[in-house]
C-alpha cells in the first residue's frame, strides 16, 4: 500500500465527481460547460474555482434541466445560492418538520440553512435553471475527512432556520455604521432592486448593503457605482468571491509594487476573486448603475478569523492610517486617465469630478 500525505480530502473528493473543473482568476458562469451530476439528482454540474478563493471555500455551477428537481440534499456545511438564470423554487425542511418553500428567478440570492432537507425545482417546461453555489465544503471536508459525517449527519441546527417571513423575501434591517448596516434574511428575491444605503467613504457615491443569511457564517454584501463613477481601491484576505449583478464594467487588480495592473471585464454571469493582499478598484463602465455580490467565509456577525475582523473594520480606512484602502488622492494617476479612455469608448460622461479634489489624474 502507498504511503499518501498532503492529502486534499476536497479535491480528491470533487475529481471523483467526474464533472468539469474550471479554474481562473476569473470565470463566466453563463459559459461553464457541466455534466451530468449524479449525486445531485438528474442535473449536471461543474466546479469553478477561482484562483484566489483562499482555503476554505469554493464555488459550483448547477443546470437543472426544464420540468426537473435535484434529489433531496443535506450536507454539515453552509451553502449561499446566487441564481443565473431561469425560475424555479426551492423547499426546505426545518427541524421541527415545517416546510418552507419559496420562489426564485435570475438575480436571486438565497442561504440553506446548515444541514436542513432541501431540494431545488425547475419550475418552467422550457427552460433550464442555472444557480451558482459558494460553500465552505473545503474546510469542512479537509477538517473531518469523512463524507458520511458530513452528508448523513442528522444533527440539527434550529438556531439556523430564522424566522417564517425570513423564507418570503422579508428580513430584519441591523442599522450600525455606513457600510455595516445588516439585512438579516433567508431569501432576497431579486438583487438588483434591494434598497442599498449609501456609504461614501469607500468612494463616488457608492451604497451597500451587509447581508446576515441563515445566521451563518458565510458571508454576502452587495454594493452599487452610480454611472460614470469608480470605487477606490482597497484590498484584503482571499475569498471574496465578487459577482456581477447589474451593468458591466471592469476591475484591475495588483500586489504592493507590480508596476503595472491586471484587468478582469465583467457583467451578469461573471465573478472572480482577488488574491490575498491584492489590491484591487472597480469600475462602473455602463449607462446604470453597476451592482455587484461579494460572498466570503466570516461574515460581519460571525467574522471567524482575526483577517475577517480586520477586513471589515478597515475596508473604508486609509492604509495610511492602518487600513486597507487607497484613497482617490493616493491613487496611481494612470488609474484615473485609463478609466476616462474607457468611458469616452462607451459613450458615458464622467460623474467623478467632485470626488477626486486634490487626486492626481
Amino acid at each position: 500500500m502507498a504511503i499518501r500525505y498532503l492529502i486534499d480530502t476536497y479535491l480528491d473528493f470533487i475529481q471523483a465527481e467526474g464533472m468539469p473543473i474550471v479554474e481562473s482568476f476569473g470565470i463566466d458562469l453563463l459559459k461553464v460547460e457541466t455534466r451530468p451530476w449524479p449525486r445531485m439528482g438528474p442535473v449536471n454540474g461543474a466546479y469553478a474555482l477561482t484562483s484566489g478563493r483562499g482555503d476554505f471555500i469554493d464555488m459550483y455551477v448547477l443546470d437543472i434541466p426544464p420540468a426537473r428537481a435535484t434529489d433531496p440534499q443535506k450536507h454539515l456545511y453552509e451553502e449561499v445560492v446566487y441564481v443565473l438564470d431561469g425560475r424555479g423554487s426551492t423547499t426546505i425542511e426545518a427541524s421541527d418538520g415545517s416546510r418552507h418553500s419559496f420562489e426564485w428567478g435570475p438575480k436571486s440570492l438565497f442561504a440553506l440553512p446548515l444541514n436542513a432537507r432541501y431540494q431545488h425545482f425547475n419550475t418552467s417546461g422550457q427552460r433550464a435553471a442555472r444557480l451558482a453555489g459558494v460553500t465552505n465544503l473545503p474546510m469542512v471536508l479537509n477538517a473531518f475527512h469523512n463524507q458520511d459525517f458530513i452528508f448523513s449527519n442528522q444533527f440539527e441546527f434550529p438556531d439556523r432556520q430564522g424566522e417564517e417571513r425570513y423564507f418570503k423575501g422579508d428580513g430584519t434591517f441591523l442599522q450600525t455604521r455606513p457600510g455595516r448596516h445588516m439585512w438579516e434574511t433567508n431569501f432576497v428575491p431579486d438583487l438588483s432592486t434591494f434598497k442599498l444605503w449609501e456609504w461614501k467613504e469607500r468612494g463616488a457615491g457608492g451604497s451597500n448593503i451587509m447581508f446576515v443569511l441563515a445566521n451563518g457564517t458565510m458571508h454576502a454584501h452587495m454594493s452599487e457605482m452610480p454611472v460614470g463613477t469608480y470605487k477606490k481601491a482597497h484590498r484584503h484576505g482571499s475569498d471574496f468571491h465578487v459577482f456581477a449583478v447589474t451593468g458591466h464594467g471592469y476591475s484591475i487588480y495588483w500586489y504592493e509594487g507590480d508596476p503595472d495592473f491586471q484587468r478582469f471585464d465583467w457583467q451578469h454571469g461573471a465573478v472572480f476573486a482577488p488574491a490575498d493582499r491584492m489590491f484591487h478598484q472597480h469600475f462602473n463602465t455602463s449607462a446604470e448603475p453597476a451592482r455587484y455580490l461579494a460572498v466570503a467565509f466570516g461574515s460581519l456577525r460571525y467574522p471567524f478569523a482575526e483577517d475577517k475582523k480586520k477586513t471589515f473594520l478597515g475596508a473604508d480606512v486609509s492604509i495610511k492610517s492602518g487600513g486597507r484602502q487607497i484613497e482617490y488622492e493616493d491613487q496611481d494617476p494612470r488609474i484615473h486617465r485609463m478609466y476616462l479612455a474607457e468611458l469616452a469608448r462607451h459613450g458615458i460622461a464622467p460623474r467623478m469630478d467632485e470626488f477626486l479634489v486634490g487626486a492626481p489624474r
